[in-house]
């Protein structure tokens, strides 16, 4: 599963955008804008944006916030694959990918995460 990363700019612009960098996805029941709202998080930055929700920011190919919400947990992660000025497309990641940044004591999802070896992760 493909997500589009809509970073804000008044915040970080596009710097927290790097490939590869582990972003950690949390649901917002409670956004008043958007009761499917799902924020974007890096280290050392906090929040950087939100999943694209609207047929306007979605790229092409990609899944909105409201198709995602129902598959993951509150907290969930995904790895950045391609960057487009100041926003990206991350891939959402498996268990088994999960279970390796896990494992990999220089994984952001260490600093991301309040416990790591608890969270379990669908797909």
């Amino acid at each position: 599963m493909y997500i589009t990363v809509l970073a804000m700019n008044k915040l970080h612009g596009s710097k927290p955008l790097v490939i590869d960098g582990i972003v950690k996805l949390v649901k917002e029941p409670d956004n008043k804008y958007d009761t499917e709202a799902i924020s974007c998080e890096m280290r050392h930055f906090g929040k950087i944006g939100y999943v694209a929700n609207s047929t306007n920011t979605v790229i092409k190919g990609t899944m909105s916030s409201g198709r995602l919400y129902d598959k993951i947990t509150d907290e969930y992660f995904a790895r950045i694959k391609f960057i487009a000025g100041s926003n990206a497309i991350a891939k959402v990641l498996t268990s088994d990918e999960y279970i390796k940044e896990v494992e990999d004591p220089e994984s952001d999802v260490h600093y991301l995460s309040e416990n790591p070896q608890n969270n379990k992760l669908m797909g």
